[in-house]
C-alpha cells in the first residue's frame, strides 16, 4: 500500500534529520582500534623481565597509627603481605637484586622489595615475626644519629623530641642483621631533616639541597656541600660496618628527595642500590634510583592492592604550563599571595604536572636576559624558581618541570650567535624574526649554558627539565665560522649556498644539524642529572610541522624520531590558531598530529600534546594577544583524547585572570576527575 504523500515527505525529514544527527555524532566518536591492536592495561601483561615493585613500610602499631611516623596497624600489614602472596608476588632480597643485575639467576616474576625505614623498634617486635612466618626478606634503613641516642634521652625526630624507646638501639640492629631475612641499609647518619633551602624560608631535604645561610645570604658551596654530605656517608656507613660486621650496600633517601652529588659519594663509598619514593616499578639496569610506593595513611586493602597494581601502569600527564613572570613582583610579599593564589589553583585544578619559567621574559621577545635562580653567567631577576618548585610539589601535589630555553640567552656578546645566510647578499647574521640564538657549533656558549643549567639543578629541587622550542635552526642557519667549521669536520660542504645545492646535501646538513641539538640537550641533561639525580625526566618541545611534514625539518632541524628516541617527552606544539588553521578545521588538524604519532608503535604514551589557551594573531581589529573560550580549549582536550592521546595540557595558564576558566577547564583535565577523562 503506497503511503500518503505527506506522510512520506514527513519519514524522509525523520530520515534526514537522523542521517544529520548521526554524522554530527560522528565526529566525536573515538578512533576505532582493532580489538588486536587496543592497548592492555599494564597488570594484564606479561611480567618485564628484570622488574621488581619496591614497597616503603615505617612505623607499625597495633593500633592508631601515628602519621607523624607514616604507621600501619600491625593486622593491615599481615593482610596486605598475605594479599601479595595470594596474588602472586614474592619478596626478594638484595642479594637477589644484585645478583640478577650481574647476570645471575633472573629475579621470579612479580617480585617485590619491602623495606622499612628509620629504625623503629616495631620493626624487631611487630615486623620480624610476620617476616619470619613467611619466610620473605626485608630492608631496614635506620638514622644513624637515631641509633646513638642515650636510652635516657629523646630522639630528634626532624626537630621534634620523641621517646627513646619507639626507635631501636646498635645492639637490635646487630640482631635483627644475623637473622638471616633482614639487609641493613643506611638512612644517612645525620641529615633525616629539613635544611633552610632559600631566602623564603623553606626547609627542603638536607641531604639534597645546598643550605642556604641566613644571616650571611649565601648558599653553600659544592665544596662545602660535598664535604658536608661526604662526611655523613662516611658515618652511617661505619656504624652500620661496626654493628653488623658488613659495609651497607643499600642507599635510602630521606624524604625520597634524591641529589645527584650525594649519589656520586655514595657509590664511591660502595653502595650499590638507591631507594627513592617515586612512583613505578624498579629496573635491573637503574638501581641507583628505585622507585618506592609509599605506605602512608594506613591504607586499608583495596586501597593498598590498587596502588600496587597502578604502580606498572604506563604514567601520563595532565599539565599546565606557567610563566613564572605572572608570580614575580618588585614586592615581595605581592610575589608570595601571587604563587599561594597560583598554588591553590593547581591544587584545585586536580592536574599532575606543571611546566614552569625558570627564566625571565617580561618583555616577551624570547631572549633570556636574567633568571629566578642564582647562576654564574646572568642577573638574578627573583631568587623565585626553587621556592615555586617545592610550593607546586608539595602543595599542589605535582611533577615540576623547569622550562628553559636551549640557545636563546643573552650572554656575553663576544659569543657567536645563530647565523642566516642571505642568499642575495651572501652575508650572515641573525635573523630578526627569529629567536636571538647562541650558536651551538661554540664550545664557548655550549660550556656557559651548561653552567646555567647545573646551577639551576644546585639550587633547586625538581623533576624534569622542559627544553623550549628555541632548539631551532633554519635551512640557512648555521651560518657563523662555527659551524662551518664543523660541517666540514662533518664531510660535508663549509658554506650554506654549497650545502644547499642538492637535495642530497641538503638533507644530510639537515639531519647533522638536528643531531647536534638533540645532543646538546643529552650533553645539557647529563650536567642537571649530575648534580640533581639519574631521576631527572626530559621533554622537548616540538613545532607542528615537523609532524606533519617530515621535509619541514629542514625548517627547523628538528625530527618527531628522533624527539622519541631521545627524550622521556615529546611535546608537540598542538596550536591550531597559531598555525592559522582555518576556523571549523582545527579538530581535523589535531586528529591528523595525532594519527601522525600514533602510527609509531608506543609514541603516543611518550608525547605530551599542548594546546594555546591564547590568541596570539593580530590584526588592525585585534592589535593584541586573546584568550581562547575556555570551552573550545576543552573541547580540544576532549578531542585528543578521542583520537587516542592520553597526555596534554595548554599554555599558558593565567592565573590572575582565572584564564582558562578553572570550572570549564578541570572535567577536561584533572587526573581526578571520576570518571577519568
Amino acid at each position: 500500500m503506497m503511503l500518503k504523500l505527506p506522510i512520506r515527505l514527513a519519514l524522509a525529514g525523520l530520515l534526514l534529520l537522523l542521517i544529520l544527527l548521526l554524522t554530527a555524532c560522528a565526529k566525536d566518536i573515538p578512533v576505532y582500534t582493532p580489538p588486536a591492536e587496543r592497548p592492555v592495561a599494564a597488570a594484564e601483561k606479561p611480567w618485564v623481565q628484570g622488574q621488581f615493585l619496591a614497597l616503603a613500610y615505617h612505623d607499625v602499631e597495633d593500633d592508631d597509627p601515628d602519621q607523624a611516623f607514616l604507621s600501619v596497624r600491625t593486622d593491615r600489614l599481615a593482610e596486605q603481605l598475605a594479599w601479595l602472596r595470594a596474588n602472586g608476588y614474592q619478596a626478594v632480597s638484595v642479594d637477589q637484586i644484585l645478583a640478577a643485575r650481574q647476570g645471575g639467576e633472573p629475579l621470579p616474576d612479580r617480585a617485590v622489595l619491602l623495606s622499612f625505614d628509620d629504625g623503629y623498634r616495631s620493626f624487631h617486635t611487630r615486623v620480624l615475626p610476620i617476616l619470619k612466618a613467611y619466610g620473605w626478606p626485608a630492608l631496614l634503613a635506620p638514622v644513624g644519629v637515631w641509633m646513638d641516642t642515650p636510652a635516657d634521652r629523646p630522639v630528634d625526630f626532624g626537630g621534634s623530641p620523641e621517646a627513646r624507646n619507639r626507635f631501636l638501639n646498635w645492639d637490635e640492629i646487630r640482631e635483627l642483621s644475623r637473622s638471616g631475612l633482614v639487609e641493613i641499609a643506611a638512612h644517612t647518619d645525620a641529615s633525616h631533616y629539613g635544611a633552610l633551602a632559600n631566602p623564603q624560608g623553606n626547609t627542603e631535604p638536607a641531604a639534597a639541597i645546598r643550605a642556604y645561610d641566613a644571616r650571611t645570604r649565601q648558599y653553600e658551596t659544592e665544596a662545602q656541600f660535598n664535604a658536608r654530605m661526604g662526611r655523613d656517608v662516611a658515618a652511617i656507613t661505619e656504624k652500620i660496618r661496626a654493628a653488623t660486621g658488613k659495609k651497607p650496600r643499600v642507599w635510602v633517601w630521606p624524604y625520597g628527595a634524591e641529589g645527584g652529588s650525594t649519589l656520586r659519594i655514595t657509590a664511591e663509598n660502595g653502595y650499590q642500590l638507591a631507594l627513592t619514593l617515586e612512583d613505578g616499578p624498579g629496573r635491573l639496569g637503574r638501581l641507583m634510583s628505585t622507585p618506592r610506593m609509599l605506605l602512608a595513611s594506613d591504607p586499608a586493602l583495596k586501597s593498598f592492592a590498587n596502588s600496587v597494581v597502578g604502580m606498572e601502569a604506563e604514567p601520563f600527564m595532565r599539565v599546565a604550563h606557567i610563566d613564572l613572570d605572572y608570580v614575580y613582583d618588585p614586592d615581595p610579599e605581592q610575589t608570595d599571595r601571587n604563587l599561594g593564589i597560583l598554588v591553590q589553583r593547581i591544587l584545585d585544578m586536580q592536574i599532575n604536572t606543571v611546566f614552569l619559567q625558570a627564566y625571565a621574559d617580561p618583555e616577551g621577545d624570547g631572549l633570556v636576559k636574567s633568571v629566578y635562580f642564582p647562576n654564574r653567567w646572568l642577573p638574578m631577576r627573583a631568587d623565585l624558581f626553587n621556592r615555586a618548585a617545592w610550593q607546586l610539589h608539595n602543595r599542589a601535589n605535582v611533577m615540576v618541570y623547569a622550562w628553559m630555553p636551549v640557545l636563546a640567552f643573552d650572554l656575553d656578546p663576544s659569543l657567536p650567535r645563530v647565523a642566516r645566510w642571505d642568499p642575495e647578499s651572501g652575508l650572515a647574521a641573525p635573523d630578526p624574526d627569529q629567536y636571538r640564538r647562541l650558536s651551538p657549533f661554540d664550545p664557548t656558549a655550549r660550556a656557559r649554558i651548561g653552567d646555567l643549567y647545573e646551577d639551576l639543578a644546585r639550587y633547586a629541587i625538581f623533576d624534569g627539565i622542559l627544553f623550549h622550542d628555541d632548539a631551532l635552526l633554519s635551512d640557512f642557519e648555521d651560518a657563523s665560522p662555527g659551524a662551518l667549521a664543523a660541517y666540514r669536520a662533518a664531510g660535508l660542504p663549509g658554506n650554506i649556498a654549497e650545502l644547499r645545492a642538492d637535495p642530497d646535501t641538503m638533507r644530510r646538513w639537515t639531519r647533522y644539524k638536528s643531531r647536534v641539538l638533540v645532543d646538546f640537550t643529552a650533553d645539557l641533561t647529563e650536567r642537571v642529572r649530575a648534580v640533581r639525580g639519574p631521576q631527572i625526566k626530559t621533554a622537548r618541545n616540538i613545532y607542528a610541522q615537523p609532524i606533519l611534514n617530515p621535509d619541514s625539518e629542514t625548517w627547523f632541524a628538528q625530527n618527531l624520531d628522533d624527539f622519541l628516541g631521545a627524550y622521556d617527552w615529546t611535546a608537540p606544539m598542538a596550536m591550531p590558531l597559531m598555525e592559522n588553521v582555518p576556523r571549523g578545521k582545527e579538530n581535523a588538524w589535531l586528529d591528523a598530529m595525532v594519527d601522525t604519532i600514533a602510527r609509531r608503535p608506543g609514541a603516543l604514551s611518550r608525547t605530551v600534546f599542548e594546546l594555546q589557551s591564547r590568541d596570539w594573531r593580530t590584526s588592525p581589529d585585534k592589535p593584541g594577544a586573546t584568550p581562547v573560550d575556555t570551552e573550545v580549549l576543552a573541547g580540544w582536550m576532549k578531542r585528543l583524547q578521542l583520537r587516542g592521546a592520553r597526555s596534554y595540557g595548554y599554555y599558558p595558564d593565567d592565573f590572575s585572570q582565572d584564564q582558562p576558566r578553572l570550572q570549564g577547564i578541570r572535567p577536561a583535565i584533572s587526573e581526578a576527575w571520576y570518571p577519568l577523562q
